[in-house]
């Protein structure tokens, strides 16, 4: 079974209205987390202490949705690079 995991990340939009960053350079990664209820948690966290400011923005990317298992692996991946 593929292991699960989550990255946090956020930072400040051009829009409020509209999932683009303003500056890509000066995203904050919170951290990858092994599982939703952690990955929630920590989401959670920065997006309370950031609630004041309506251009800020955290999210959660399931980053084991990005790759799947029943495809046949990348050259690089196959030579364990």
């Amino acid at each position: 079974m593929a292991q699960r995991l989550h990255l946090v990340f956020g930072g400040e939009l051009v829009n409020p209205t509209q999932n683009v960053f303003k500056d890509v350079k000066n995203i904050h990664i919170v951290g990858m987390f092994p599982d939703y209820a952690s990955a929630f948690s920590a989401w959670k966290a920065e997006a309370q202490r950031t609630v004041d400011d309506a251009h800020m923005r955290y999210y959660i990317a399931h980053i084991h949705r990005l790759r799947d298992e029943a495809q046949p692996a990348s050259a690089t991946e196959e030579l364990g690079i």
